[in-house]
């Protein structure tokens, strides 16, 4: 049930009629002055035509359409047709045409006279089962195939109960709870202040970060590299001093492996800038013969 007040807009404009006959008519104030008081005794009701109204006339006119009333509100053609068959018990699968489409039309003339363009979309309806009540009243045709002819009624059928599913289906949703209608959700603030709280390591959990760490500290290695001074005209001395002993002397004796390669290395430039300044002679005998080497002169 749905109830509604709407005020006409005539009312307040309108001569007031009493019971007896009799009218008054309110005097409208000049334009330009303002005739409010400046004091009030009384809380005013109402102000009117600039007027500060105390009390209610007792004739006071109410129009006919300032109240209306509607005893059931529908969604739809479809919602008014089946609110008529379930209200009667009617077989939806057998609906008495004649019956529903006169119901129909009695609620179609009412909402016509309100409310016109509200009554459009269900006029729409009104002419479908107006043309589902002239073919029933047809004599039935068979087909082509031998086969009877669907019933005129079929489709309207098929809508009444697509739209009864889901109007159903429409209601179990509404019972469900709903915020702001059933419930309301509560907020509540605890101060309170925060504390770090660390995890707890276990000694298989540190043993692996501790082989982490290792594999880190392998795959970074540090070298250190001494300077060692080494003089070439020195070890060409060392050379010229061995062979001063002897007649020649093989290659590989020259050399000391045991001092590192780089004593090797200034060893062996020592010998060639002794070969270069004609002090030594280095000689082989043959294809792949010890290398010997000797003084190019005959010390005293």
């Amino acid at each position: 049930m749905a109830a509604t007040a709407a005020p006409s807009p005539t009312a307040a404009t309108a001569r007031p009629a009493s019971a007896g006959g009799t009218a008054t008519e309110l005097p409208a104030p000049q334009h330009g002055h303002d005739s409010t008081p400046d004091t009030v005794d009384g809380v005013a009701r109402a102000r009117l035509y600039g007027e500060p109204l105390f009390a209610l006339p007792n004739d006071l006119y109410i129009p006919p359409d300032a109240l209306e009333v509607f005893l059931e509100a529908f969604e739809g053609p479809l919602d008014l047709l089946l609110y008529l068959i379930r209200k009667q018990n009617f077989n939806v699968l057998d609906i008495p045409m004649a019956q529903v489409t006169k119901q129909y039309l009695l609620y179609v003339e009412q909402i016509r006279r309100s409310n016109l363009e509200l009554a459009s979309e269900y006029l729409l309806m009104a002419a479908m089962l107006i043309e589902i009540k002239s073919r029933m009243l047809l004599p039935v045709k068979k087909a082509d195939t031998g086969e009877e002819a669907e019933d005129p009624r079929a489709e309207l059928v098929r809508r009444l109960l697509e739209y009864e599913q889901m109007k159903l289906a429409a209601q179990k949703l509404d019972t469900l709870p709903v915020l702001g209608r059933d419930f309301l959700r509560s907020q509540v603030y605890i101060e309170q202040s925060l504390q770090p709280r660390f995890p707890d390591v276990d000694a298989e959990d540190l043993r692996a970060a501790w082989a982490e760490v290792l594999r880190r500290a392998k795959l970074v290695q540090h070298h250190k590299i001494s300077r060692e001074e080494l003089s070439v005209r020195e070890h060409m001395s060392q050379i010229l001093r061995r062979l001063q002993g002897a007649r020649f002397m093989e290659f590989t004796e020259l050399f000391d492996v045991t001092r590192g390669v780089p004593v090797v290395v200034v060893n062996f430039i020592a010998m060639l800038e002794l070969t270069r300044e004609s002090l030594l002679e280095i000689t082989q005998a043959e294809p792949f013969a010890p290398i010997y080497v000797r003084l190019t002169y005959t010390p005293n």
